[in-house]
């Protein structure tokens, strides 16, 4: 691989390519995915990734933000490579496969010597190595600056035998998008920094998912809580022979404590431990050690990390435990900024460094911290601050549920109600049974007040649930009923 990354380096070099320069990859998983990415950041260059679902509109706005003057994709997403391009400083689209008129292949930068990479080339741990875009749940999608700096800091925050215990023995999956920050760092770099084996997937289909733990042995997953969520229910799972599977780690998302717990019993895991971070935090700022993973937390602080709790209300740091407040990180793995937008930048980290994450979380006597919610997601009823991921914890734990989101709707009383999207386990399933099982179970103004059944929950590439989505959806329902 080395090779082909001082190849590609010095081939790009040649078409003008230059520190600073930003290259698009917009390609799911992929051998040249990795080559690719290596060598642009070798050579100074900064990679900006792209979610290949993306329509063309929306690629053109990332190619347009952030500058990009080269372009990488597949021959599956080349129509919509070819009209994102236009009206943007994209110079040269290159495929990976065959050749298509007017693009130049991926193959064809490996056609040298090496002997033009630029060894002289000064990169500082201050350059920005990797310009992802965030999740754009709400508005725009921003570009994150991440730096060399950021980058390798965060890499050794979680290079540890008790943190990411990872050797040349070991053989993970490669599921998570690299166009993600979550797959960039901890497959693309993490894993094959240890030498360890990476088993690509392009995408999540169940039976090829679970062919390829059993064919290839794999002993470590990670995972986002949907798939968490299918390999502790789903009957098919008991088809296949996943005993090579020893740990599932989970990221990207709250992990309830029920379904952690189905998994382990049901797969026979040594251990399933979930983490917490944010493209602006490169990713990670929290991890479960592996000889003390609590199920449902988030874990503690990776190393030089400090972290505070601020009351949402009163702004006052929370110095009680298990008390909730939003969670404020500073350490050497926060962000640069959001690229162009200096506004946000300030609105993010404030004058002490302190990165304000927007999460809701409490933290115990021991330092392992819990993700409630998200701050604008939470649910207010009757003054009441209800967190929608505990209810959706809770439900998943019945027997006859396969999944759920919770949003607030409008009431004229209350201001919100807790409304729960539900997709059966089991078709008997009533909504009477689901206000019955919240009402017993949570304190009288958390309980599910609305019940919908679905045949799906909508939810980002990286499995968090759109909220906005359902939210959008209640307000048109009760536009046409108010009509």
């Amino acid at each position: 691989m080395g090779e082909r990354v001082r190849k590609f380096g010095a081939g790009i070099t040649k078409l003008g390519f230059k520190k600073g320069d930003v290259f698009c990859i917009f390609s799911p998983n992929c051998i040249e995915f990795a080559v690719a990415f290596h060598a642009i950041t070798s050579v100074g260059g900064i990679v900006t990734t792209c979610n290949p679902i993306y329509q063309a509109a929306e690629l053109n706005h990332q190619l347009n933000h952030s500058k990009a003057i080269f372009l990488l994709t597949t021959e599956t997403f080349t129509d919509k490579a070819v009209e994102a391009v236009k009206d943007t400083k994209v110079k040269t689209t290159f495929i990976i496969g065959k050749a298509k008129e007017g693009l130049k292949t991926y193959d064809s930068l490996l056609q040298n010597d090496g002997s033009a990479f630029p060894d002289d080339v000064k990169i500082s741990s201050s350059d920005v190595a990797v310009l992802p875009y965030s999740s754009g749940t709400t508005g725009l999608p921003k570009g994150v600056m991440l730096t060399h700096g950021n980058i390798i800091a965060n890499l050794a925050q979680i290079d540890h035998p008790n943190i990411v215990s990872l050797s040349p023995k070991d053989t993970l999956l490669g599921l998570l998008p690299f166009f993600h920050v979550y797959g960039m760092v901890i497959i693309l770099n993490a894993a094959l920094r240890k030498g360890a084996k990476v088993v690509i997937m392009h995408r999540f289909e169940p039976g090829n998912f679970l062919k390829i733990l059993q064919e290839y042995k794999v002993t470590l997953a990670h995972v986002v809580p949907p798939i968490v969520l299918f390999l502790a229910k789903h009957p098919v799972v008991d088809k296949f022979d996943l005993s090579s599977l020893k740990e599932i780690f989970s990221g990207a998302a709250p992990l309830g404590e029920e379904v952690t717990n189905l998994c382990i019993k049901r797969l026979k895991l040594d251990r399933a431990r979930q983490g917490w971070g944010m493209t602006e935090l490169s990713p990670v700022g929290l991890i479960s050690p592996m000889d003390g993973t609590i199920p449902g937390s988030a874990g503690a602080l990776v190393k030089n990390t400090e972290a505070k709790l601020v009351d949402v209300d009163s702004k006052k740091v929370v110095t009680e435990a298990d008390k909730e407040g939003e969670l404020w990180i500073r350490g050497p793995q926060v962000m640069k900024g959001y690229l162009d937008n200096e506004k946000a930048t300030k609105n993010t980290i404030d004058a002490d460094g302190f990165l304000h994450t927007g999460d809701i979380a409490t933290v115990d006597a021991n330092g392992n911290f819990f993700i409630v919610d998200r701050l604008k997601e939470l649910i207010k009823y009757k003054g009441y601050q209800v967190p929608p991921a505990e209810l959706e914890a809770l439900l998943l734990g019945h027997e006859k549920v396969a999944d759920v989101a919770v949003i607030g709707v409008p009431d004229e009383k209350a201001g919100e109600l807790p409304k729960a999207y539900i997709v059966k386990k089991d078709p008997s399933l009533t909504e009477a049974e689901v206000l019955e099982f919240t009402a017993k179970t949570v304190a009288p103004y958390k309980k599910i007040r609305i019940v919908e059944f679905t045949d799906k929950i909508p939810k980002s590439a990286s499995g968090k649930i759109l909220r906005r989505v359902l939210r959008a959806k209640e307000k048109e329902a009760l536009a046409k009923k108010g009509s």
